[in-house]
């Protein structure tokens, strides 16, 4: 059965531009629609929580800036318009799960850098968001730099 609806989580550098377009081509192939996504890890999960000073103003502008970043990333695929362009704040999986969820996604395409060993023991978004996933997960594989 083809798929309906296709959700693209991209961290908005360049090399993510072969997962969107991995995902187009899916969803042109099966006339499904695409929509991409951008999670804003909160500053303070990259302090372990607790920080004693006041991050609202920097957290605002790391948002700003994530807007105007997603909007250039994905104006270079005009099938992908301003209403399938969706920034969320909060951690990525639950975030990406819960956007699925919402807008009745049955495919995810995520990057994997493919990881081993140690690196894949710090964590790896593409391996959370395949855990509890409500749908299919395509882990595409990113190029190293």
């Amino acid at each position: 059965m083809p798929y309906q609806h296709i959700l693209i989580a991209v961290d908005l550098t360049d090399e993510c531009h072969p997962v969107v377009q991995r995902a187009l081509a899916i969803a042109t192939s099966s006339a499904a629609k695409a929509s991409l996504v951008h999670i804003i890890e909160p500053m303070a999960m990259a302090f372990g929580g607790d920080v004693p000073m006041d991050l609202s103003t920097l957290q605002q502008q790391q948002f700003d800036q994530a807007r105007e970043r997603l909007q250039s990333f994905a104006g270079q695929y005009p099938q992908l318009g301003s209403d399938m362009r969706h920034l969320a704040y909060g951690q990525p999986r639950q975030e990406i799960h819960r956007l699925a969820e919402e807008q009745g996604c049955d495919l995810i395409v995520v990057g994997s850098h493919g990881r081993h060993g140690l690196a894949l023991l710090l964590g790896s978004t593409a391996n959370d968001v395949l855990h509890g996933a409500p749908c299919d997960v395509l882990a595409v594989r990113l190029k190293k730099s």
